[in-house]
């Protein structure tokens, strides 16, 4: 079997739109997303930042200090879920969360990765969706392209890789006796 040796200096991000000028992206990530995750900024207040700055943000939703958020513009948030503290939304595509969402305190929803059987490395994105009703627990992580279903418990310290159908649930290997 042979392997490509990665050519890293030839990556060129071909595909991957921000979504915004690099000035808006510059004043979020230099000025506004530093402020927004204070734990001095008040939920409501938070709330307003991401709305003036793209994101769509049902009312109700209750988003806590320390919430990483990489571009509010491609993040839409039902009614009524919760974010917990020192959660990463690394949302290089869309990131779409239903109504009555839980992501508990440092999980991460990552749509963005890489191509790894390319030597330029270049991005393998795709969004994320999260139904109605789901709880994602504390430190899971959901990757790429998956969407989780309405009801569904994603538990803590999972990692999910394929889509999770409505009313499952996903344990940790260690938490399922593997």
């Amino acid at each position: 079997m042979t392997h490509q040796r990665r050519r890293l200096a030839t990556f060129t991000g071909r595909g991957y739109d921000k979504g915004r000028s690099t000035l808006q992206c510059a004043a979020w990530a230099l000025v506004v997303e530093p402020l927004q995750r204070s734990v001095l900024c008040p939920p409501r207040v938070r709330a307003r930042i991401l709305r003036a700055f793209g994101a769509q943000i049902g009312e109700g939703t209750l988003i806590r200090h320390d919430v990483r958020i990489h571009w509010p513009w491609k993040l839409s948030v039902g009614e009524n879920s919760w974010i917990g503290v020192g959660a990463w939304l690394l949302n290089l595509e869309p990131i779409t969360i239903g109504s009555d969402v839980c992501i508990s305190q440092g999980a991460m929803l990552c749509t963005g990765s890489h191509r790894a059987d390319d030597p330029a490395f270049e991005f393998d994105n795709a969004p994320v969706t999260v139904a109605d009703g789901a709880w994602i627990a504390l430190r899971a992580t959901v990757l790429r392209g998956v969407t989780v279903g309405e009801g569904a418990v994603v538990g803590a310290t999972a990692l999910v890789t394929r889509d999770v159908p409505a009313g499952a649930r996903v344990l940790a290997p260690a938490a399922a006796g593997v």
